[in-house]
């Protein structure tokens, strides 16, 4: 098949508005996702001290593992599913079709959850993860459609800078919802100022406490449902209509008004052509013979990835609790600890998550997508074992050179394979299979995610019995579970092998769409096209 003309134009494209426009309107969406999968982090302990203290533990309630456990992972649950499904039904129906559904999934999904009714703690977590999950299916819809939509409209110098930038907004999520979670503490804490527990245990949270957490997760509809109508304004993608639905003339008509961009009269003509897909399915012979070995190396590296990116995450409060960042829940009240998490993760957001993202930004088209990954894997893993090998030391000397290691596991990870795993699978796969294919590869990811949300959440607890969290029970203590989320980061490193680089080189031509596969044999004597097996 000859390339078309408005892949090629795309392709050769200057960087215009509508690109910066694309990213933002894409970005939007990553910023809710972050901000809906992190803030819950900040509003836990609180969510223990409303709904579970127990006078006779003599602590400030905590949530029982398996409610925390339902908290933090049934969204990441609904992700994984919804990364399928979404992934799928994006190039059944088209990038357009499905992408105003997520986003208005998360709208819902997000006021409903501070909604949360019920009047007894297990009615209260029951709403709160029903409607967490639908939080998370929407946000899983929005991996492989916004990276698919953002390389499939950029041009082949930028497009790594493009579509990590997109992904980048997820820093700012993460920074934002540290930030609301301050304000609105802040605010409370002045409004009802409260005895720390050692105090006055009662006392130490206000009923109005409730709303703290319920105003946190409802504030993150808003940045969704402000770019809900720029997604439905937004076009088909060119290479969708083109290579899809074979229809390049209207693929031409649309960059054309989107790019100010013009076409020759013989090259509006193809549509009269439609271009021959690609004569294989997911399932088929010739897919595991082209993309098997990639689709491989995108969920392996993915699926180490987010077993210790979520577990870093979930487990700072606990990190900078250890290192005396901050105070033990038993000396601050309610609203005071929500305070002092949410500002320990700003810190940690503003210093290590956001620099990490942008750098990716900055240099991934020119020293690509392969060396980034290796590195940002290699050096995840220097810093996760500089922090675990002498964890005792760093915990009761050194609290400060403690805080900068393990805050450069957070760069790295996002100047490294947080980015580049987002970014290649929009590349590697033929248009018809795009978005399919990174939505496997995403959910492989939150598969990881879950086992360090579910897993490594008892793990971390202390293997002395009269040390761990109530109701918890004995782990394997944080010094080993730091050194087994190191050696996730080493696997990583080592799938990395099976990822090609894709940098500066065109999306035909990386997936193979511009090869003639009629010369081929063999494998072109089966066809798949959604299960349904044809002979040719």
């Amino acid at each position: 098949m000859a390339k078309l003309e408005v892949l090629t134009a795309l392709d050769k494209a200057k960087t215009q508005w509508y690109h910066f426009t694309a990213i933002i309107v894409a970005g939007m969406g990553f910023f809710t996702d972050a901000y809906d999968l992190f803030c819950i982090a900040t509003v836990t302990k609180l969510l223990g001290r409303l709904y579970y203290y127990n006078p006779a533990s003599g602590k400030p309630g905590l949530l029982p593992p398996g409610a925390s456990s339902a908290v933090t992972g049934v969204a990441l649950v609904g992700t994984l599913l919804g990364q399928l499904f979404f992934g799928w039904l994006g190039d059944k129906l088209g990038r357009k079709k499905v992408y105003g559904v997520t986003l208005m999934l998360m709208v819902v999904s997000s006021v409903a959850s501070g909604l949360s009714l019920g009047s007894t703690p297990k009615s209260v977590i029951t709403t709160l993860c029903f409607f967490r999950f639908w939080l998370g299916f929407g946000i899983g819809g929005d991996y492989p459609l916004s990276a698919t939509i953002m390389s499939e409209y950029a041009n082949t110098r930028t497009r790594g800078g493009f579509i990590a930038a997109v992904f980048a907004m997820q820093g700012f999520g993460i920074l934002a919802g540290a930030a609301v979670a301050i304000i609105v503490s802040a605010a409370f804490k002045n409004a009802y100022p409260r005895p720390a527990f050692d105090e006055d245990p009662v006392a130490s949270t206000p009923k109005q406490a409730d709303f703290v957490w319920r105003i946190i997760l409802m504030l993150g509809a808003i940045p969704a449902a402000l770019t809900y109508y720029w997604r439905m304004r937004m076009p088909e993608t060119a290479r969708y209509t083109a290579l899809v639905q074979g229809n390049a003339k209207r693929a031409a008509q649309d960059m054309a008004t989107v790019l100010n961009m013009e076409f020759a009269d013989d090259a509006a003509a193809e549509g009269a052509k439609s271009p021959r897909e690609v004569p294989y399915g997911l399932f088929s012979r010739k897919f595991l013979k082209r993309h098997g070995i990639h689709l491989l190396g995108t969920t392996s590296c993915w699926f180490f990835l987010d077993i210790a990116f979520y577990s870093g995450n979930l487990f700072q409060k606990d990190v900078l609790t250890a290192i005396n960042w901050l105070p033990s829940a038993s000396s601050m009240s309610a609203i005071e600890e929500v305070y002092r998490i949410s500002r320990a993760q700003a810190l940690i957001a503003l210093c290590s998550t956001v620099p990490g993202y942008w750098v990716t930004v900055f240099t991934i088209d020119i020293i690509g997508r392969f060396v980034i990954q290796l590195q940002g894997f290699f050096f995840m893993t220097v810093f996760m074992l500089a922090v675990a090998i002498p964890y005792d030391h760093w915990v009761n000397k050194q609290h400060g050179a403690f805080f900068a290691l393990y805050a450069l596991t957070f760069f790295f990870s996002n100047f490294g394979p947080n980015s580049t795993t987002f970014i290649v699978p929009a590349e590697l796969y033929p248009a018809r299979l795009r978005s399919t294919c990174h939505g496997i590869s995403a959910a492989a990811g939150k598969a990881g995610a879950i086992l360090g949300a579910f897993g490594f959440q008892y793990a971390w607890e202390d293997p002395d019995p009269t040390k761990d969290d109530y109701g918890y029970g004995p782990g394997i203590g944080h010094k080993k579970t730091l050194i087994a989320l190191a050696a996730c980061n080493a696997a990583g490193f080592f799938c990395t092998f099976f990822v090609p680089e894709t940098n500066g080189r065109s999306l035909e031509e990386i997936s193979g769409e511009n090869k003639d596969d009629e010369d081929e044999d063999g494998d072109d004597a089966v066809k798949t096209d959604g299960g349904a097996t044809h002979t040719s």
